[in-house]
């Protein structure tokens, strides 16, 4: 389909196309031709009439010859403007050298199948050429009102396919609008189609957020085509777990005493058991109020403990995580979680997500085992979560991984065979 979109003056219409030609890459979108050739030639619009007519139709052929072969090839072509609009500022300006020469050529002129007008009222259009404060193309009121008519008026003498598209509204709208009466639809790019939810998953200091900064600093493209991870939304239990320590710090300063919590050296344990479910049902709030967008991953990271520590968290994840999601295990032994757990530990910055550490009572209390190998047997596979086939991979994150090829040579073929079993679940 060959389209055109005309209207007066400032109301959108190159920023419109750019929009769509940045969307829809399968589209050839074409500059007005009208201005294109001017700029070239160096032509002012309204007093270089003749030359510019002259080099109007010496360009012609060639944008035309254009608009055939993309025609040719199945592609959607979209134009704005066309040299009916330039008639009717001719007929407006009184420019019957380009009228004369418009009638005698009109009907050898390639035109449009559909044109799409956007329409405001003339107030609009003055008000936003101010705005752009560009007077090579600010055309005053009484021009646009007569080549707004003439242009009417040609359309309906020729039965033309108008289509009148309201621009004095929300560009949202105003995109939409244009995508609708094109017929055109999204298309993304494999490299585009990702993961939307990742559960990542391991002992305290397993290198869960090592890894994710890790993939935060690689290239956009990279991380999708390598890793099929796309912009990275982290939501870790950590910070709220420490909001918690926090708000029990307070209602013991006002005499409550600690609800979910108790001191343990310089830092907190967990005393409520059910703070861990808590904790899963935040998390589930959160995709909830905002679930994973197109190209984007949300990884939900947290770390639990105990006889049935995955098989409880995983029940409660929410069912928009389980039904588009993967879950990613970082397995390393208890040994070196703690070792680990030592190494990072900053004081000063306990709240940190790379400076925190979990008290070793805590450690060995909640953390020595798990039944994540009971649960997941083999090093890749499914589970059945509340009755869905979740994908899963686990992966040996011992020795610790340094340098950009320790990471690469490690996590690039777990996410690959991760994305493999997402895609064929």
């Amino acid at each position: 389909m060959y389209a055109c979109v005309e209207g007066l003056p400032a109301l959108g219409k190159s920023e419109v196309l750019a929009l769509l030609h940045l969307y829809f890459p399968e589209l050839l979108v074409l500059p007005e031709l009208v201005r294109e050739v001017a700029e070239r030639e160096g032509l002012d619009l309204f007093r270089d009439r003749e030359r510019l007519s002259q080099a109007l139709w010496e360009a012609l052929p060639a944008r035309e010859s254009l608009i055939r072969a993309a025609l040719a090839e199945g592609r959607t072509v979209l134009e704005e403007s066309h040299l009916g609009v330039h008639a009717a500022y001719s007929a407006a300006l009184g420019d019957q050298g380009f009228l004369e020469a418009f009638a005698r050529r009109e009907a050898e002129i390639l035109w449009p199948d559909l044109f799409l007008r956007f329409e405001a009222p003339l107030e609009v259009s003055l008000l936003r050429q101010e705005v752009r404060a560009d007077p090579r193309y600010a055309v005053p009121a009484e021009v646009l009102g007569r080549m707004s008519g003439w242009l009417s008026a040609w359309h309906a003498r020729r039965g033309d396919r108008v289509e009148v598209i309201p621009v004095d509204r929300p560009p949202e709208e105003v995109v939409a609008a244009v995508v609708r009466a094109l017929g055109l639809r999204y298309t993304a790019h494999p490299a585009s189609e990702v993961l939307p939810y990742l559960v990542l998953l391991g002992r305290p200091a397993s290198g869960k957020t090592e890894l994710i900064q890790f993939l935060q600093g690689l290239p956009t493209t990279e991380r999708a085509r390598a890793y099929h991870l796309g912009a990275l939304r982290v939501l870790d239990d950590f910070p709220i777990l420490w909001e918690k320590f926090v708000e029990d710090d307070v209602w013991e300063l006002l005499g409550r005493g600690r609800l979910h919590s108790r001191r343990c050296a310089e830092n907190y344990a967990v005393a409520d058991p059910l703070l861990w479910d808590f904790l899963l049902h935040r998390l589930n709030a959160r995709v909830s109020a905002a679930p994973a967008r197109p190209g984007e991953t949300v990884v939900l990271e947290f770390s639990r403990g105990g006889p049935t520590a995955y098989r409880q968290a995983l029940s409660l994840l929410s069912p928009q995580v389980l039904a588009h999601g993967a879950i990613l295990y970082l397995s390393v032994s208890y040994e070196e979680s703690l070792r680990r757990n030592r190494a990072r530990y900053d004081r000063d910055r306990r709240d940190g997500l790379l400076t925190h550490a979990v008290p070793e009572e805590e450690m060995a209390r909640t953390y020595r085992e798990d039944d994540w190998e009971e649960l997941a047997p083999g090093d890749a596979g499914y589970l059945t979560v509340a009755g869905r086939r979740v994908p899963y991979v686990t992966v040996r994150n011992e020795p610790e991984p340094k340098t950009f090829g320790d990471f690469s040579r490690r996590f690039w073929p777990a996410l690959e065979e991760l994305f493999w079993l997402w895609k064929n679940r």
